[in-house]
């Protein structure tokens, strides 16, 4: 356990554990200061991306697909059936910028008048930073479409954005830290005082700062999760956004730096995106939690910003961020090659170091397992674990220490990164030092080799061990309609025939389960392949080309 502290501490910045400590010992107060007045806007404020509906009628909630009554959970119970993120989301207040929004806008009204009634400044989850930010934004958009606060909720959002700005989560850094900036800078415009100048400042800060930081020259958001980068890429276009209603308080200069990162920022998700329009699950990452591809690009559109896609090549490779994706007639492969993220932020960092996914004919083949939930126990263990993705657990150990819920101590780094383009094949080899801490520093190496109809996966371990297995995990649509001579014949739901061989390597089928969104799980199957000591293990995807 010591070791494990030590390990995990030893990557965080000085400035992360000061903070840390400041953030429990000193408690702000605010200001108390009369409201401050609204800013004039210059021009209308552009429909932002449309969130799911979630507040199902004046009492009722429903986030993370679980459904729960206001007046029997209240606002901060300590009712245990209830998850943290949960009750994050049900700050959030969301559902005032959704689907069909307006016809909810008497329950809308209730509801903001009760969370100010309610939530005592300071106490409670609705006021740590994080939802703090999401609600303060979310109440500045619902404001400028028109739908206008209270006198009373305009009170206390100038409370919450100068709380606020005295809760920054320099500790935590990352995602966190940009949505504090987001949220100051829309509080900053939307008032004009002396005080909201100070938030609007603070938050255009950060964002400069965090930009250069966050996004990566690849345009890959440095978290390294699809998820997360398309929540940070919808941040972004929100600000360019806000500070289009308010014309010339943003330098132009700075404005432009917004939308040349985001252009990148499109440029990185699209090559992170399946054929059926959604993210590859690597590291924390799950559908119906951020805004997806064809979402993103009708808002910028919206904006009028010229994002024109490049047509992406047979082997892309997003070298800053460590990610390659493969793309040929009827196959897209995504390989992981990455670190696992910020060495000082790895919160949202599975131990899933060379592993991949694979979409054949348009449907998802592999897939890694997915993120269902984000409590500390079991379930939030096995999710980030190397067995929950597809690639190589040595001595049943993960590839990198992940503990607790965003905790990783010892991590992989990827290294001998080899991509060989020929004319009828496309070689791929990584290996990574994950394992050097077991007995007898044990290396992992994969080597994928593409072709147009195939796909083989050869595994070997450098050095000793007691035992090592290659996962590969079915997205729940598939059928194994043969199992024999280490042979598996597949169906792809609409019809197509795969064929999987285990050409090295004792093979076993297992039950496992797929999470394509926090709080849903799908039963399906994975193939377990026993690495021989010498021989590692080999594997070979085969399917027809129908564009032959």
């Amino acid at each position: 356990m010591i070791s494990r502290y030590f390990h995990t501490i030893r990557y965080l910045k000085l400035k992360q554990i000061y903070y840390r400590i400041w953030f429990h010992l000193i408690k702000p107060s605010i200001s108390g200061s009369p409201t401050p007045n609204i800013r004039v806007s210059k021009n209308e404020f552009c429909s932002p991306i449309k969130k799911k509906i979630s507040l199902l009628n004046d009492n009722t909630f429903k986030f993370l697909n679980k459904s729960e009554s206001l007046s029997e959970v209240g606002w901060n119970g300590n009712d245990n059936t209830i998850t943290k993120l949960w009750r994050y989301n049900q700050h959030y207040f969301d559902d005032l910028n959704a689907i069909d929004s307006l016809n909810r806008k008497v329950w809308h009204d209730q509801l903001l008048k009760r969370w100010v009634s309610e939530n005592s400044i300071g106490k409670g989850v609705g006021w740590e930073p994080y939802p703090t930010s999401i609600r303060i934004v979310n109440w500045v958009k619902w404001h400028l479409l028109g739908s206008k606060l209270s006198d009373t909720s305009i009170q206390s959002l100038a409370f919450q954005a100068d709380w606020l700005s005295k809760r920054i989560e320099w500790h935590i850094h990352g995602n966190h830290l940009f949505s504090n900036a987001k949220a100051l800078i829309f509080a900053g415009l939307f008032f004009s005082s002396k005080e909201s100048e100070i938030w609007f400042k603070k938050g255009l800060k950060i964002i400069n700062n965090e930009l250069k930081e966050q996004v990566l020259n690849d345009g890959g958001n440095f978290e390294r999760s699809p998820m997360y980068h398309a929540i940070f890429l919808e941040d972004i276009l929100d600000l360019i956004n806000i500070s289009q209603t308010y014309l010339n308080v943003i330098q132009k200069l700075k404005v432009d730096e917004w939308i040349e990162s985001s252009i990148n920022m499109f440029e990185w998700l699209v090559a992170m995106t399946h054929p059926d329009g959604d993210i590859a699950f690597f590291n924390d990452a799950s559908l119906e939690i951020s805004p997806n591809l064809d979402e993103l690009k009708k808002y910028a559109q919206r904006l009028r910003i010229s994002y024109i896609s490049t047509k992406l090549k047979k082997v892309t490779h997003l070298s800053d961020s460590g990610y390659i994706r493969f793309t040929s007639n009827n196959v897209i492969g995504l390989l992981d090659v990455a670190p696992i993220g910020p060495d000082y932020q790895p919160g949202h960092a599975h131990a899933d170091t060379l592993s991949f996914e694979l979409s054949l004919f348009g449907q998802r083949l592999l897939v890694n397992s997915g993120t269902s939930e984000y409590e500390i126990g079991p379930i939030r263990q096995y999710e980030r674990s190397t067995k929950a993705h597809n690639t190589v657990v040595v001595n049943d150990e993960n590839s990198s220490e992940v503990w607790s819920g965003f905790r990783v101590a010892r991590r992989a780094y990827p290294f001998d990164l080899k991509i060989e383009e020929l004319e009828n094949f496309v070689n791929i080899s990584c290996a990574h030092d994950g394992y050097k801490r077991l007995a007898n520093s044990p290396i992992h190496r994969r080597h994928w080799q593409f072709s147009e109809n195939s796909l083989i996966i050869k595994d070997l371990i450098d050095g000793s061990f007691k035992s090592a297995n290659a996962y590969f995990h079915f997205h729940p649509s598939i059928t194994i309609i043969k199992n024999k001579n280490n042979i598996l014949r597949i169906e792809m739901l609409n019809g197509q025939k795969v064929t999987l061989q285990i050409k090295t390597g004792e093979p076993m089928i297992k039950t496992s389960y797929y999470t394509p969104e926090f709080g849903k799980k799908i039963n399906t199957q994975c193939l377990k392949v026993a690495l021989d000591e010498k021989e590692g293990a080999c594997v070979q995807i085969s399917w027809d080309n129908l564009d032959e």
